[in-house]
């Protein structure tokens, strides 16, 4: 058995980046960027207003009560045409540009117009409620970098930026096989011997999520030669997912079928819980091969630890996981030489947050693992530890 970080290492380095597309604005959303976003211009332009008021010279309004004329205004879009004199002030919204020779705004609040002149109760102070102009980014500065996941935040930037197309990584295509006799779909006809299957839709949700398309091939029985046929389905995919079959059982047909196809296996078992028997290596044609485990938790937790680095590979990704260390609210006793991955919830005690492992681990229980916030990281031959003991624990993504 190998460890877990030395499996990743190798799932990632077998990848490279997929090729980059340009996709429009509104089709950019969960996507990856391929390159860096350069703003084509500067946010705002010119100097604006930040609220509603009067724009002036600072040094004109010094002192309260003062009294200035009005000369005209400038509303967002619709900026004052002339210069600010001393003595002299105009209307100005919010979003609208400074006039030239203004350096101060006074709030509306702050003062009282009649006729053509206005009366300031509050003195006015050098760039008070003004956003200079490059307050937010200017052009020619980098806003996104490659590699970002295109969430509504990065969406705004990048049209605030003028961008109204982006280059992003092609989704990356990830078929999915699950296999076993005892598999139905959700809904389907159910033997009195069979489960319904739900790893290969957790596992197309996990790819969907990541920034990937997911190809679900089906369900395989337990017959090397439909095995073998419906793998080839994944011909043209980054990447082939099988689910169950990749132990040595007498049922496991999953590792004997694909290597009596041509493929060639990188690793088998890794020293974890939940998860030992994943499998990686590739297909004769080349395809990266990602055997996963058939319990559902096993299935899942993998998915998380291996095949989202995968996918962070193809699409030009750092490593997404979100680890925290908190205090454990619940005793846990020594653990053997398998690094364990625990479900568990995060609680609220005397103020605060501690991790608190479920009491049932058992790698079929979806249910903890839908109401877990994480996974709790226990390394291998870690002692015993009693409540309070600090730990890791791996966030599940949003």
């Amino acid at each position: 058995m190998i460890p877990v970080s030395e499996a990743v290492a190798r799932v990632r380095a077998a990848f490279a980046p997929v090729a980059t597309e340009f996709v429009g604005l509104a089709e950019a959303g969960g996507r990856v960027l391929a390159e860096d976003l350069v703003a084509r211009r500067t946010q705002p332009p010119v100097a604006v207003s930040a609220m509603d008021g009067w724009a002036v010279r600072a040094a004109d309004v010094t002192k309260a009560p003062t009294t200035l004329s009005v000369i005209g205004q400038s509303a967002a879009g619709h900026g004052f045409a002339g210069t600010l004199g001393a003595g002299q002030s105009v209307r100005i919204f919010t979003g609208a540009p400074i006039p030239e020779g203004g350096d101060a705004v006074v709030l509306q609040e702050d003062a009282s117009a009649e006729g053509s002149e206005v009366t300031f109760r509050e003195a006015a102070r050098l760039n008070r409620h003004i956003r200079a102009a490059g307050i937010d980014f200017s052009a020619g500065q980098v806003g996104l970098v490659a590699g970002t996941l295109l969430d509504a935040r990065a969406i705004a930037l990048a049209a605030a930026m003028n961008l109204p197309s982006l280059p992003v990584r092609r989704r990356p295509r990830v078929a999915i096989l699950a296999t076993g006799d005892e598999l139905v779909r959700p809904g389907d006809a159910i033997g009195p011997h069979q489960i319904v299957s739900s790893n290969n839709y957790g596992v197309a949700a996990l790819v969907r999520a990541a920034g990937g398309e997911a190809l679900d091939l089906g369900i395989a029985p337990d017959r090397p030669e439909a095995l073998a046929a419906m793998a080839a389905g994944a011909a043209g995919c980054d990447l082939l997912v099988t689910l169950g079959g990749a132990s040595v059982g007498d049922h496991d047909l999953v590792q004997q079928v694909l290597a009596d196809g041509g493929a060639r296996l990188d690793f088998w078992k890794i020293a974890m819980r939940p998860g030992k028997p994943l499998m990686f290596g590739r297909l004769a044609n080349g395809i990266p091969l990602l055997g996963l485990p058939g319990n559902p938790v096993s299935a899942l937790v993998c998915a998380l630890l291996f095949l989202r680095p995968a996918l962070n590979a193809l699409l030009g990704r750092p490593d997404t996981d979100v680890t925290e260390r908190l205090p454990l609210g619940r005793a846990l006793p020594a653990n053997d030489q398998r690094q364990d991955y625990l479900r568990a919830r995060i609680e609220l005690r005397d103020g605060m947050r501690v991790a608190v492992p479920f009491d049932k681990q058992d790698s079929s229980i979806l249910t903890a693992l839908a109401a877990a916030d994480g996974l709790l990281i226990r390394a291998p031959h870690a002692p015993e530890a009693p409540v309070g003991t600090f730990v890791d624990m791996l966030r599940f993504p949003a």
